[in-house]
Formats: structure tokens, C-alpha cells, sequence
């Protein structure tokens, strides 16, 4: 039995199965509208898009004005309504991640900033610190016999120091033992700032993308496919130069000999 034989009831039944079972969406009916006259006839059925309408919009409330239009169309101005309230949504969702990734872009300067504070900080107390080692050495070594150069300068470096070492010298390596666990703070926490961030820039990534928009890697494939094609029709001129060129030499043998 061919397809033109099969009658239009048991072909409506066909085509209402695959819609209640969810077989057959919206994008299927469509397909079969363009297949041939007699299909598209069946799946333009208002019944059929009544069910479509029922499954892929169940808050969908029918008007007075929208019953009497095609359920067809009425789907299609749906699924136009639903397709631009998804884009302002995606659009949405895109601006609060850039906006996210800017916060974490800002948070990381800032911690960047502070990090090199601290670290100055602690590299001038480290500096004063080591001075001080020094006046107190000099000032321990005037006790003891010293030449008297050697003794000059020391003197000369504990005259000019007027803050009493010991206690600037307490202070100091509080100060740098401070700097050192903040150090380490911000450092742990630039690490988690960035650590989000490269997070936060895959998932805009992977939001970006999207495979109905994506039109390289179709028109790669066209170029694959005009490359094999291109490949195929050479290879098929080569090979037929080939055997007409044998077969020319066989004929040019044949009408020596």
C-alpha cells in the first residue's frame, strides 16, 4: 500500500498521536505541511494547533477576537510573544553577569592596590628595622675599646638617631609581622576574587552562545562539504584523464603495430 492510499482519517490520526504523545512539535507539523498538498491540508487542522497550543502555552488564554483567527496563526504570534520575552530575558541575564564580572574586575584592583601598599609598608619597615640593628650594634660597640675611626663613626650614627632603639625596634617587628599576615589575607583573598571571576567569564561564555546563532561552524561545514565536493569532482577528472589517456596510448599502439 502507497502513501496515497492511506485515507485522510487514519492520517489525521497519525499526525494527532505524534502531537498528544509530544512526538511531533511544532517544527514536525511544519515539515509536513511542505512535504505535499494532501499533508498540508491535514496539519493545518485546527484541532492539531488547539493542541499545540494547550501543551507548548497552557497559561494561554483564548479572546473573542483571537478564536476567530486561524489556530495556526494564533500559535505562531504566541511563540513570536514567548520567543521575544526569552531574548529580553537572555539580554537580562547577559547585562547582570557583565555587570557581575565588572564588580569582580573592580574588586580585584582594589585588592591588587592593597597588596602593594603592604608590601611597601613592609619593605620600609624592614628597612628601618635593619638601621636600627645597626645603631644598637654601634651603640654595644662603644662599650669595647675601637679605633678611634671606627669609633667616630659609630658615635656619629648613634647621636643622630633619637628615638630610643629598643622600643622602635619592638615596634617595628610588630609592624612587619602585621604586614606579613595581611599580606597573606589579601593574597588569599585575590585568589578567590579571581578565582570567581574566571568563573563568572565562562559563564558569560557559555551564555553567549548559542547554536541556532552560531553561523561558522555552518559555513565551515559548506566549506568542508565544497572542499570534499571540489576534492571528488578532481578526483574524478583526474582519474578519468587518466584512463582516456590509456586508453589513447592503447590506441596509439595498436595502430603502430
Amino acid at each position: 500500500m502507497s502513501a496515497d492510499e492511506i485515507p485522510d482519517e487514519l492520517w489525521r490520526k497519525i499526525i494527532e498521536i505524534g502531537v498528544k504523545s509530544s512526538t511531533f512539535s511544532y517544527k514536525d507539523l511544519c515539515c509536513i505541511s511542505i512535504s505535499s498538498r494532501r499533508l498540508c491540508r491535514l496539519s493545518c487542522d485546527d484541532s492539531l494547533w488547539d493542541l499545540l497550543l494547550f501543551l507548548d502555552f497552557p497559561t494561554h488564554i483564548v479572546s473573542a477576537s483571537s478564536s476567530q483567527a486561524p489556530s495556526k496563526f494564533i500559535y505562531r504570534t504566541r511563540f513570536e510573544r514567548e520567543k521575544e520575552r526569552k531574548v529580553a530575558a537572555h539580554r537580562r541575564a547577559l547585562l547582570r553577569k557583565e555587570s557581575e564580572i565588572s564588580e569582580w574586575g573592580r574588586r580585584i584592583r582594589e585588592l591588587e592596590a592593597r597588596l602593594s601598599d603592604e608590601a611597601e609598608r613592609l619593605q620600609s619597615s624592614s628597612l628601618q628595622f635593619s638601621d636600627l640593628l645597626k645603631v644598637r650594634q654601634a651603640s654595644v660597640a662603644l662599650k669595647v675599646w675601637q679605633p678611634e675611626v671606627v669609633r667616630g663613626r659609630q658615635k656619629q650614627m648613634v647621636e643622630q638617631n633619637a628615638v630610643p632603639v629598643e622600643g622602635r625596634l619592638r615596634a617595628l617587628e610588630m609592624e612587619m609581622k602585621l604586614c606579613k599576615q595581611q599580606i597573606m589575607g589579601v593574597n588569599r583573598a585575590l585568589r578567590e576574587v579571581k578565582h570567581r571571576f574566571d568563573i563568572a567569564i565562562k559563564e558569560l561564555e557559555s551564555m553567549k552562545y548559542h547554536p541556532l546563532r552560531d553561523y561558522k561552524s555552518t559555513r565551515s561545514g559548506d566549506q568542508v562539504s565544497n572542499g570534499k565536493t571540489k576534492k571528488l569532482k578532481t578526483s574524478i577528472n583526474y582519474s578519468g584523464d587518466q584512463v582516456s589517456n590509456g586508453k589513447r596510448k592503447k590506441l596509439k599502439t595498436s595502430i603502430n603495430l
